[in-house]
């Protein structure tokens, strides 16, 4: 069947949203019954997700309906998601975490170079335009969708090759399912190779939601919790969009969601002191209830628009290109990250996540760490360090290796 002659339906974003948490339910289901989902720590939104974009391609493939989704929502739950990240964040977390935030950092780093010398390598092996390779590295991988979608016409342009943004395209969506089903299988054996448990301090704290300690005057959950902690992730929010109105005037193109997260970081850490009486919703249980409901529906409703029949325009070539990318990252944390970053429980935590951002995205990274910490027990700093790296340094990192690429 020619792709062109499919007719659409798009499903508005309020109807989005609802089957958003419909997927959600599906996934847990799916994850009861069957014994590898739950074993491998695969996330309920992923399995849900996955499940409703396969069907989805049957749609197309058997009635020629091609089903896309009005994500609009999903976009606002990522930044309220980063923001209740940074809510929780504590400097003297910041601080104990600073060699492991700098250990990722660098291993990240050097990852991104990695990526992109094997993207170059497949590339010129199947003929392909040299620039091509970072389409099938760190641009669609540890870039994701929208660094894919930025660079695809550039490089289209400057090769002569239309195909680009298709293959960034295609190569960003299989990688981010990779991303899903590989950090909890690799997390659960460094774990069980190693018998590695939670740390003393965080098996003692009460912990909800991705791991954050919940203080005891603030257990109980309520509708006067629920919407405190609903204003505060809001007022974050605004002053988080205002922050990124006045980076964007220096120049400086940052995802909305990395100013809400530092925005975030900064009211946590100056409100509570200059006002200590304040009830300041950080750490509880029902900023940790919007945490998990905003990163719940979010990836459930990214795995479900996956539109999986792009991928067949990859040919065999690429996506032996990509499954290579996969060995080498699989590879690389359990040979290099996991040694690095102290062959711990949280290291273990971190190469799940790792896992999930360097193929996938951050809020995959996070399902990954969440997933296994809600079978294993709680890594705190895991939930701290990770976006830090992956949200807001890792970008400004990713854009310059992809200049210099493409500019030799």
């Amino acid at each position: 069947m020619d792709e062109v002659t499919a007719s659409q339906l798009v499903i508005p974003d309020f109807q989005a949203l609802t089957i958003g948490m419909v997927v959600f339910f599906l996934g847990a289901l799916l994850t009861r019954r069957i014994a590898f989902l739950r074993n491998f720590n695969i996330p309920e939104p992923v399995a849900g997700g996955l499940a409703v974009a396969l069907v989805t391609w049957a749609i197309y493939g058997f009635f020629h309906v091609e089903i896309s989704f009005t994500l609009d929502t999903r976009d606002e739950l990522l930044v309220v998601f980063f923001t209740t990240i940074g809510l929780n964040a504590r400097l003297s977390d910041l601080v104990s975490g600073g060699r492991l935030l700098a250990i990722l950092l660098a291993v990240t780093l050097g990852f991104i170079l990695v990526q992109n010398i094997v993207g170059l390598i497949g590339a010129l092996a199947f003929g392909l335009p040299a620039d091509i390779g970072v389409l099938l590295g760190s641009a669609s991988l540890i870039g994701g969708h929208g660094t894919a979608i930025a660079w695809g016409p550039t490089i289209a342009e400057k090769t002569g090759f239309t195909a680009a943004s298709e293959v960034g395209i295609a190569a960003a969506t299989l990688g981010l399912v990779v991303a899903s089903f590989l950090g909890g299988p690799l997390a659960k054996l460094l774990i069980e190779r190693n018998r590695l448990t939670p740390a003393t301090e965080a098996v003692s704290a009460e912990l909800v939601g991705i791991g954050y300690e919940d203080r005891p005057e603030h257990r109980a959950i309520n509708h006067v919790s629920l919407i405190r902690a609903l204003l505060v992730t809001n007022i974050a929010i605004m002053l988080g969009y205002g922050l990124d109105g006045l980076i964007a005037r220096t120049g400086v193109r940052l995802p909305a969601f990395v100013s809400c997260l530092l925005m975030a970081i900064f009211l946590s850490n100056t409100v509570p002191r200059f006002m200590p009486k304040l009830e300041w919703p950080s750490r509880t249980k029902a900023l940790a209830l919007i945490s998990d409901y905003s990163l719940s529906i979010f990836l459930a409703m990214s795995l479900m628009s996956m539109q999986l029949w792009t991928l067949a325009g990859l040919g065999g070539p690429l996506i032996a290109v990509l499954m290579l990318q996969v060995v080498i990252t699989a590879l690389f944390i359990l040979l290099v990250f996991f040694r690095l970053a102290g062959r711990d429980y949280t290291a273990a935590v971190l190469s799940a996540g790792v896992a999930g951002f360097t193929l996938g995205a951050t809020p995959t990274a996070i399902a990954n760490m969440s997933s296994v910490t809600k079978h294993y027990g709680p890594a705190p700093l895991a939930f701290i360090v990770l976006p830090l790296v992956s949200a807001f340094f890792v970008d400004l990192a990713n854009a310059l290796v992809i200049g210099v690429f493409t500019a030799f």
